[in-house]
C-alpha cells in the first residue's frame, strides 16, 4: 500500500465508516462496561507497545503480530459495540514503517473492530455471555462452543478484509486474493481465543480482572518466542539465498539447479520417514550442495573445451571448499557433511575422500541422487533432457555401485506417485559436459 490506488483508499474509508457505525452505539450507552472498555483498550495498546519497551533492549522483536487475547476478551466480555472500541486506541498508536501511515492505522483499527464486533455479535447470539457469567461449576464445556464459533467469525471477518486489501491495493488477482488466508490466519487464531476466553472466565470469577491477566503473561512469552523462531528462519533463509545467488553469478551452468536439487532431497527424505527437521536440513543440503564453486577459478568453470588433469583436480576441490565455507554455520547440522561428500560413490570411485557404503553419510547419498536425477532431466544448451523414465531407470541400473539402492528406491516410488517437471536451468552455460565430476562414469548419471 506505498503507493495506494484510490479504489484501496475508498475500501479502507468505507471499512473504517462501516466500523465506526459498529461502535457508535456504545459512545451513547449509560451501562458499567465502560471500566471493563478502558482497561482492556489500555491492556492491548500495551501488549502492543512492549516491543518499544528499553527494558527489553534490542532483543525485543518487530513482527510478533497482533496480540489477539485481549480483544476476543473484550468480545467475550462486552456488548458488540463495546468490543469494537477495544482495538482501536492501540492500533492507532501502533508502530507503522510503511507509507501511508495515517492510512494504515486507520485500516488496522477499522478491520480488527469489525471483526472484535462481529465475534461478540454471535458469541452472544449462542449465550456465550451467559456462561461465561455464570455462578462458579463447569463453565467451559458450555462456553466452548459459542467462544468457538466467535473465534472462526473473527477469523472469518479479518480473512475477507484482508483479502480486499490484497486486491484493491497490492492489485492481487480476485481469484487469489483470498487462497488460503483463513486457514493459515485460523490455528493461531484459536489458540489466541483459547487463551482469550479463558481470561474473560477468570474476570468473571471472584478473583477479579488482576487474575485474569495471568493469563496473558505465558501467552505473551510464546508469542514471543515464536516471533524469535520466525526471525531466525528468516535469517537462515537469507543467508542461504545469498550464497546460492552467489554461485549461481559465478557459474551460470547451476541456475536452478541447486533449487531443484534442494527439492529432489526433501522428497526423498519425507518418503524415507525423517522427521521434520531432518527433512528440513535435507533441503538446506541439496540447495547448498555445490557452493564450493565459490572458491574454484572462474576460468576453469567457463573453460570451452576439455579440462587436463591438473585442471579437473581443482575442480574436485569443490565440497571441501563448500564444506570449509559452511563450517561455522550451526543451523545446517547434517547439510554439512552432504556437501562434503556429495560426490562420493558407494563403490569407494568417488570423492574427495573415496569412502565406501555405509561410510559415506545418510545425507550425501541422498543429495548424491538428487543431483544426479536433476543433472539428466535439465535442458542444457548442449545436451537436451532425458524423459523421467530413462532417468530413474540409469539410476536404477547404477544402484549398488554409483548411488545407494535404498534412497533410489524412495525416490523411484515417490517420483511414480507425485511427478516431476523438469525445468530449463539456466539461461547461458558452457558447453562442458560433466566437467565437475572427476572419475570415470556412465554419462547420464554423472552430475553436471
Amino acid at each position: 500500500m506505498r503507493s495506494v490506488p484510490p479504489v484501496a483508499r475508498a475500501y479502507v474509508l468505507l471499512t473504517a465508516g462501516l466500523a465506526a457505525v459498529c461502535a457508535a452505539p456504545a459512545l451513547f450507552s449509560t451501562d458499567s462496561s465502560w471500566l471493563r472498555v478502558g482497561l482492556l483498550a489500555c491492556l492491548y495498546a500495551g501488549c502492543e507497545q512492549v516491543g518499544r519497551f528499553r527494558f527489553l533492549g534490542r532483543r525485543a522483536p518487530r513482527g510478533m503480530g497482533t496480540f489477539f487475547p485481549v480483544l476476543l476478551a473484550g468480545a467475550f466480555l462486552l456488548p458488540p459495540a463495546a468490543a469494537a472500541l477495544v482495538a482501536v486506541p492501540g492500533a492507532l498508536l501502533a508502530r507503522v514503517e510503511q507509507r501511508p501511515v495515517w492510512l494504515r492505522k486507520v485500516w488496522r483499527a477499522a478491520q480488527l473492530a469489525l471483526a472484535a464486533w462481529a465475534s461478540a455479535r454471535i458469541f452472544g447470539a449462542l449465550g456465550g455471555p451467559e456462561a461465561v457469567a455464570a455462578d462458579p461449576g463447569p463453565r467451559l464445556p458450555y462456553v466452548l462452543v459459542p467462544g468457538g464459533a466467535a473465534v472462526l467469525v473473527f477469523c472469518a471477518v479479518l480473512t475477507v478484509l484482508d483479502g480486499g486489501v490484497l486486491a484493491t491495493a497490492e492489485r492481487v488477482p480476485v481469484r487469489g486474493a483470498w487462497r488460503g488466508l483463513f486457514l493459515r490466519m485460523l490455528a493461531p487464531v484459536a489458540a489466541h481465543g483459547l487463551a482469550g476466553l479463558v481470561m474473560a472466565m477468570m474476570w468473571t470469577s471472584s478473583y477479579g480482572p488482576v487474575a485474569a491477566l495471568l493469563v496473558l503473561l505465558p501467552m505473551y512469552i510464546s508469542c514471543w518466542v515464536f516471533a524469535q523462531y520466525q526471525r531466525e528462519r528468516a535469517a537462515h533463509q537469507a543467508t542461504i539465498r545469498a550464497l546460492v545467488q552467489a554461485v549461481d553469478i559465478k557459474d551460470g551452468y547451476t541456475r536452478g539447479h541447486s533449487e531443484r536439487v534442494g527439492q529432489a532431497s526433501m522428497m526423498i527424505a519425507r518418503e524415507l520417514g525423517m522427521e521434520g527437521e531432518r527433512v528440513e536440513a535435507l533441503r538446506f543440503a541439496g540447495i547448498l550442495h555445490d557452493v564450493g564453486k565459490l572458491g574454484v577459478p572462474t576460468r576453469l568453470l567457463r573453460k570451452d573445451g576439455p579440462l587436463t588433469p591438473q585442471e579437473r583436480e581443482v575442480i574436485q576441490l569443490h565440497p571441501e571448499y563448500g564444506h570449509e565455507m559452511v563450517r561455522g554455520i550451526a543451523f545446517l547440522g547434517e547439510a554439512r557433511s552432504a556437501i562434503l561428500h556429495h560426490h562420493e560413490r558407494l563403490d569407494g570411485s568417488g570423492y574427495p575422500y573415496g569412502l565406501v557404503g555405509s561410510q559415506i553419510p545418510e545425507f550425501a547419498r541422498v543429495v548424491a541422487v538428487a543431483d544426479a536425477f536433476d543433472a539428466m532431466t535439465s535442458t542444457r544448451t548442449y545436451s537436451r533432457a532425458r524423459p523421467v523414465a530413462v532417468a530413474l531407470a540409469e539410476l536404477e541400473r547404477c544402484a549398488g555401485s554409483q548411488f545407494d539402492p535404498v534412497m533410489v528406491g524412495a525416490f523411484v516410488r515417490v517420483l511414480r506417485r507425485e511427478g516431476w517437471s523438469p525445468v530449463v536451468t539456466a539461461d547461458e552455460v558452457v558447453p562442458a559436459a560433466r566437467r565437475e565430476s572427476g572419475v570415470a562414469v556412465p554419462p547420464p548419471a554423472a552430475p553436471r
